[in-house]
């Protein structure tokens, strides 16, 4: 009997590693399949428009005569939202997930993590229809500006949306500190705040670079907010208070406006592999710092 049980767990065992094995390489064939797809009708549009043209150019006009096909404004519109708001949300974000973790109290805790967890199911279309009613006028109003669709209004907006991923990853990596990190900490006579400063955060390090970089993921992926309330300019901005047009906001505005098989068509497959790109290095550099920080 007990040899059959032996062996039953054996097999169950090596059940679960094969569909793990099989779930990871499913993983890597998905994502393999998708860059081939945008590979196969973004490049097509590069046996008209150079490389460098395509991503160095400062004119999007995609149906003008003739057609043009820069992308620089839309990549530093891209940028410019993308730090602002991380300067924003990385802060308060990593600071809210210290407060919660080791500051607050066991209910005002359950409170504040149920808020984070509401504040993340919000769909992104909801919350930059909130953004124009409220926050683009506020803009305007408080900055004197001739309209409030500014790159400062998206980074805001975006800050708020990328909050929620990093409190609640950022958490979770300080709670998986062992406690008694902390508690010898504290008897060596480590005030609560050295303790949390020099020796929980450390220890929580690599979780919290992984939170900070889906935050930034998410807000670099982000569409309906930032096409909402940042003024669709596609051209260079020199402060962040002016229109500027994203990346992802182009695709989602043009896609349906297409000519299956022509240069613009191409065009916004091209931007799909600048995006894919930027993700790709994204998630390379947390990797690196992850593993880094885990030595």
């Amino acid at each position: 009997m007990l040899e059959r049980h032996w062996t039953w767990h054996r097999v169950k065992e090596f059940l679960i590693e094969k569909c793990i094995y099989l779930s990871g390489v499913t993983s890597i064939v998905i994502v393999a399949l998708i860059f081939i797809f945008l590979a196969k009708e973004g490049f097509a549009l590069f046996k008209t428009v150079g490389v460098g043209e395509f991503l160095l150019g400062i004119k999007w006009y995609p149906i003008s005569h003739p057609a043009q096909f820069g992308i620089l404004p839309l990549i530093i519109g891209s940028l410019v939202v993308t730090i602002g708001a991380t300067l924003i949300a990385v802060p308060i974000g990593v600071a809210s997930a210290v407060y919660i973790s080791e500051v607050a109290s066991g209910k005002i805790k359950e409170v504040l993590k149920s808020g984070i967890e509401v504040l993340a199911a919000i769909p992104s279309v909801v919350l930059g229809f909130i953004g124009m009613m409220t926050l683009v006028p506020w803009v305007k109003a408080v900055f004197n500006l001739p309209t409030g669709l500014t790159a400062f209004s998206g980074a805001l907006m975006l800050g708020f949306m990328a909050m929620p991923t990093i409190v609640s990853i950022a958490e979770d990596a300080l709670n998986a500190v062992p406690k008694r990190y902390k508690e010898a900490a504290l008897a060596l006579g480590a005030t609560r705040w050295q303790a949390i400063w020099r020796v929980v955060f450390p220890a929580a390090s690599s979780g919290i670079v992984a939170a900070v970089m889906l935050g930034i993921g998410r807000v670099i992926g982000e569409t309906m907010a930032v096409m909402m309330i940042t003024g669709n300019a596609a051209r260079i901005p020199t402060t962040i208070f002016e229109p500027v047009r994203t990346l992802t906001a182009t695709i989602a505005a043009e896609m349906g406006e297409t000519v299956r098989g022509s240069d613009h068509y191409s065009a916004l497959f091209a931007i799909g592999i600048v995006l894919f790109i930027i993700t790709f290095m994204i998630n390379l550099i947390a990797d690196i710092a992850v593993h880094h920080k885990a030595k």
